[in-house]
């Protein structure tokens, strides 16, 4: 990316391409997101494509749109149109290995001439554009690490350099060599231990807090108990983030609601969310 920013890149190709592996709620999507505010100005400046979607033959012309003659002629590709309006933004191929091996033979053109032709004739560039693919193959050789309090640097590298060798032998035997040589860099995700929830939590809280403030005008506190007992609650090795965030939805989010509809938060307020005999506890205080 820094290559492709200050000029020094293949003219022709993409700005960049990476394949994110990983287990599912480590973190790819997110980071996805992030590359897009830092690179284009606002995480809406990503193009999602789920692959899921694309697991037929004639799922190309979804893609690309439809030869003349054929139904549905008159609609455009859903990726060549998003990219012809936005062309300075990062493309997001979620699950990349659920895709059709057809949509290979497009996304190789993309990545090899950093262009490819809809079903109208037109030349759609992807130059300006990031491209970025995420898988969940091999993620059963994707371990969170073993070391307990102060590990060896080294012996954390070298973990880390022996998980992502077993994990890219598990890839190669789903993609074709000829896709993964036009990747500039695959990046395996660790799986998030009980310590990185930590910082999560406060991310998210941070994510509620905007929210709140401009649709309620309220904001809410957390002391470090009722964190804890929020991630001990819903911590899963197995599922990253992903259940840390329904739980502020189920237990703080919904619990707010019912204050809000009740009358008892008001404009202004701030909610001091604490712990009390394995319960989360609601005081509302002026702000």
């Amino acid at each position: 990316i820094r290559r492709g920013r200050t000029g020094i890149k293949d003219p022709k190709r993409p700005v960049g391409s990476f394949l994110f592996l990983g287990p599912t709620g480590v973190g790819k999507t997110e980071l996805t997101k992030a590359l897009a505010d830092a690179l284009f100005g606002s995480r809406d400046s990503m193009i999602r494509v789920d692959m899921s979607e694309y697991m037929e033959s004639h799922s190309v012309s979804k893609l690309i749109g439809s030869p003349p003659g054929y139904v549905g002629f008159e609609e455009r590709g859903q990726l060549t149109e998003r990219v012809r309006k936005h062309p300075y933004s990062i493309i997001l191929f979620d699950e990349i290995e659920k895709a059709h091996p057809d949509i290979f033979n497009v996304l190789l053109q993309i990545l090899d001439d950093g262009h490819i032709t809809d079903s109208t004739g037109r030349k759609v560039d992807f130059k300006n554009t990031v491209i970025i693919m995420t898988s969940n193959a091999g993620a059963a050789s994707i371990v969170a690490p073993k070391h307990l309090g102060f590990a060896n640097v080294a012996d954390s590298k070298a973990d880390y350099e022996k998980m992502k060798s077993d994990v890219l032998d598990e890839i190669k035997k789903i993609f074709k060599p000829e896709f993964l040589n036009r990747i500039d860099d695959i990046i395996v995700f660790h799986s998030l231990e009980k310590s990185d929830m930590y910082k999560i939590i406060d991310i998210l809280i941070a994510d509620l807090n905007k929210i709140l403030a401009e649709s309620l005008k309220i904001s809410v506190v957390f002391d470090d108990a009722a964190k804890g007992f929020i991630i001990d609650e819903s911590y899963d090795s197995k599922y990253g983030a992903r259940p840390l965030k329904r739980a502020l939805q189920n237990k703080i989010e919904d619990e707010l609601a019912d204050l809000v509809l009740s009358g008892k938060i008001t404009e202004g307020k701030k909610v001091h969310i604490t712990l009390k005999d394995k319960k989360l506890v609601f005081k509302v205080k002026k702000n």
